[in-house]
């Protein structure tokens, strides 16, 4: 890799953190789900990364969203820690295909295979790492009894977890993925030095 393009790389990775950091911020409450849960499209420029620049310009896209929102965090950073496992488990899988498959197919795949994994790790990384955290501040029945206000037979929080935060959280990543397929074409020239 010449200098012009590790350059270019570096810079184009440094600009789509920029926008997460600026997407993270956009965040609104989605209906049928708990008042906490905030909808937010900060994954799509690290997606658009991993495409562009390799998997690895993915991670360092969540990450430096992550270590920024660190400034903000009201949990301890438990739930940036979370964010950040999230987002990996989305785009480096999507990266990864797509880096043996450079095609439009090989970029879906990738997506829907990172946002069914992102979906999956969603319940255990709630389950095991943040919604501890959150019974610092919240009991776990009041916190259980915001999923009952929309469906009253969830009496667990693996029911809570499964039922509702794995679809939200799949779905969010199909929101980037479609996003993401409108965007990258227009973008590709741009982002990799050919526009």
């Amino acid at each position: 890799m010449s200098t012009v393009s590790r350059t270019r790389k570096l810079s184009g990775t440094a600009m789509l953190a920029a926008v997460s950091v600026v997407l993270s911020f956009l965040s609104f409450p989605v209906p049928l789900m708990p008042s906490f849960i905030k909808l937010d499209f900060a994954e799509l420029p690290a997606l658009i990364g991993s495409f562009a620049y390799g998997p690895i310009a993915g991670i360092a896209v969540c990450l430096v969203k992550n270590l920024i929102a660190l400034m903000k965090t009201s949990s301890g950073g438990i739930g940036t820690l979370c964010n950040f496992l999230l987002g990996v488990s989305f785009v480096a899988p999507a990266g990864i295909v797509y880096m043996k498959k450079r095609t439009r197919a090989g970029a879906l795949t990738g997506a829907l295979v990172g946002a069914l994994i992102m979906a999956v790790l969603s319940i255990f990384f709630n389950y095991y790492i943040v919604y501890p955290m959150y019974t610092a501040f919240m009991p776990m029945e009041a916190i259980i009894g915001m999923y009952q206000a929309i469906n009253p037979r969830v009496q667990t929080l693996w029911q809570a977890l499964i039922f509702f935060n794995a679809p939200f959280t799949f779905v969010k990543g199909l929101f980037s993925v479609i996003i993401t397929f409108i965007v990258y074409k227009p973008l590709s020239p741009i982002l990799k030095g050919r526009g």
